[in-house]
């Protein structure tokens, strides 16, 4: 039966640094939209869940943008599930991701086990690190809590061994969720039990896919002729399978940009996805039939995509590809959860030897009779059914604690979530003064000057800020909660309200800037940027992390904002007042040379490519690099440059 034991993992790791203080009032930056043309012709509950409440903002949470890319050895956390058949090793401090799947028999690994960590630029808020299993909850995205911390504990499994339980609150659409693992005896396949929870009285959109990333030398087998091809020209057309323009895309190296495929199942035909190498060996996830989409992503053979697989490893490493399973046909749908209710399925994950190679159809159907002979479609639903009673059982030992929000929200509404406890020990220094909001209904100021901390933006927090005492410390809050909730004039003048009594001005004036940016008042922006800039500079009291992450935020925002209005000047003086530190990072290396070039020195701003520097934080699908890259040469763009992931424009 599963054991379940702890373990420190020895990988080179970078740091992960702080969050970036700034709230995130800019628009979310995502790349996987669509042109509403492409909704002609789309199944009706396609195209109705592709318009259901995307998301448009990343409040509450923070960008996580200051890792950088010198990695050491770093000892990580992680708990082990085993039985006689297979090795599972979970990372419960980063995302609780399965990093490794080994099967015991031969000694194979099932999954891309990645041998560094190194976020990168891909999760809604940022930092996100390649391979393994992910939980993806939230929204069209890797989930915020990519690189975040879960609850972790034991719990009875229902064969009378223990499961590993993950849990946590997903902040962006407000929902807990929880992760079951369990090997029974005997077992090839590991057994994933999930399930997401909606306490609130209303209806709620909800969003889930897991991310298996396995070895690109591999076929993608799964039951179905058509997909819908995303590409990052943001286009969505359905394709056949396995093969259109004269190419077989089931093998991921065959196409050349980064391309999303979600496959059309038929309905009644079991979920299932698997891929296998040259000799027939792969790997196999299937589900219960709420789990009904299934997807391979490919980075493709072009020079972007191949950049991409080396940044996000080390050099020498292979490539990798993902298949997926989602409640969805396509990512860039949400699903609704209807009020006080819940959703479930359960997932299995394992070894399928197959044949990959040969005529489509017969390859699936050979491939999903083995998987039948190992795996019966009826024992998953067996293992769902008597997994259920077990979803509420309180967990025994803690392994790993994650985050205080969960405890904060429980704590304001009172609710019952059984089996995923959320105590009032986890409570912190984040949520202390939300506590005292909610215990005397009103915002304590802060005891010391220090960037802000992060604000609550659900409608229940805002009208106990609404009906807190107006302190320009609450004013801020306030107006932040109120521009999330699209009520910008109203915001604007909570920032207004606060600048006349506030001892520190520029997180205000900051907030302001946006909001003239949003308004197309780009010459007032710029003058507030400056202002708020000066003010931080003046009150920051020293060369600590927290202001560091403070002064780094607000230079990178202020920079472009006066270069906008050519005010070049002041935008220089900006830059000269960071940290030399900061000046040396990859993103305000390319910054000093958009500022080079606006001061008309282009040979300069051609000698920082030419020094080299990197990027930590490039997002995906971001085009600066070649776009300033062409406004200083005709020459093609460097390799290093290069992360291209689509073909460039006519």
């Amino acid at each position: 039966m599963t054991r379940i034991r702890r373990e420190v993992l020895t990988l080179p790791a970078a740091q992960l640094g702080p969050d970036n203080p700034l709230p995130p009032l800019h628009p979310l930056d995502e790349v996987h939209r669509i042109d509403a043309r492409d909704r002609d012709g789309m199944p009706t509950d396609m195209a109705r869940q592709l318009g259901y409440e995307p998301l448009t903002s990343l409040l509450p949470v923070r960008v996580r943008d200051g890792y950088g890319r010198n990695r050491e050895p770093r000892a990580l956390d992680a708990l082990v599930i085993e039985n006689d058949r297979l090795r599972a090793t979970v990372l419960p401090g980063l995302g609780g991701r399965i990093a490794s799947l080994v099967h015991l028999p031969t000694g194979r690994e099932l999954l891309y086990r990645n041998p560094v960590f190194q976020p990168a630029n891909f999760a809604l808020n940022g930092a996100w690190y390649s391979g393994g299993i992910e939980w993806n909850i939230g929204a069209t995205g890797h989930t915020a809590l990519s690189c975040a911390p879960l609850h972790a504990a034991r719990v009875p499994a229902p064969d009378g061994g223990e499961m590993l339980r993950l849990w946590e609150w997903e902040r962006l659409r407000d929902l807990p969720f929880q992760v079951d693992l369990w090997l029974p005896e005997g077992s090839d396949f590991l057994y994933v039990g999930v399930r997401i929870r909606n306490p609130h009285e209303r209806p709620v959109p909800t969003y889930w896919w897991s991310n298996i990333a396995v070895p690109e030398e591999v076929r993608v087998l799964a039951p179905a002729e058509e997909a819908w091809q995303f590409g990052y020209e943001r286009r969505l057309r359905r394709v056949p399978v396995p093969s259109y323009d004269g190419v077989d895309r089931t093998h991921p190296l065959n196409s050349p940009y980064a391309a999303d495929y979600f496959y059309e199942m038929p309905d009644g035909r079991r979920r299932w996805i698997a891929a296998v190498d040259a000799d027939g060996h792969g790997l196999a996830q299937t589900s219960t039939d709420t789990l009904r989409g299934r997807k391979l992503f490919v980075w493709g053979h072009r020079p972007g995509g191949r950049r991409w697989q080396q940044w996000l490893t080390e050099p020498g490493t292979g490539g990798y590809c993902e298949i997926q399973a989602g409640l969805a046909r396509t990512q860039l749908e949400h699903v609704r959860l209807d009020a006080e209710s819940e959703m479930s399925w359960l997932e299995a994950y394992g070894p399928l030897d197959a044949p990959g190679a040969g005529e489509w159809a017969q390859v699936v159907q050979g491939a999903e009779d083995r998987l039948e002979a190992a795996l019966p479609r009826a024992r998953v639903e067996q293992a769902y059914t008597a997994w259920q009673p077990y979803a509420d059982t309180e967990p025994g030992e803690t392994l790993a604690t994650g985050s205080g929000w969960g405890a904060l929200e429980v704590l304001r509404a009172d609710w019952k979530l059984p089996g995923t406890p959320f105590p009032e020990s986890t409570l912190g220094e984040a949520q202390a003064p939300w506590r005292e909001l909610l215990r005397t209904g009103s915002l304590p100021e802060p005891r010391r000057v220090r960037p802000p901390g992060e604000t609550l933006v659900a409608p229940h927090w805002r009208d106990m800020l609404e009906t807190a005492p107006a302190t320009p410390h609450t004013e801020y809050h306030l107006g932040v909660a109120q521009w999330h909730a699209g009520d910008r004039a109203q915001a604007v003048r909570s920032w207004e309200r606060a600048l006349q009594l506030a001892p520190s001005l520029w997180p205000l004036l900051r907030c302001l800037a946006v909001a003239d940016q949003a308004s197309g008042h780009h010459e007032r922006a710029a003058e507030r940027y400056a202002d708020a800039f000066d003010d931080l500079c003046r009150e920051r009291r020293d060369d600590g992390e927290s202001w560091t992450a403070a002064q780094a935020a607000l230079g990178r925002e202020a920079v472009p904002a006066l270069l906008r209005v050519r005010r070049t000047a002041d935008a220089r003086a900006v830059w000269d007042r960071l940290l030399p530190a900061v000046r040396e990072r990859g993103r305000f290396r390319l910054l000093e040379a958009e500022l080079l070039l606006a001061e008309g020195r282009a040979d300069a701003a051609r000698a920082v490519f030419d020094a080299g520097f990197e990027v930590a934080d490039l997002r995906e699908g971001e085009e600066a690099l070649g776009r300033l890259w062409s406004r200083l040469t005709d020459e093609p763009l460097p390799a290093r440059h290069d992360f291209r992931m689509r073909p460039d424009r006519p």
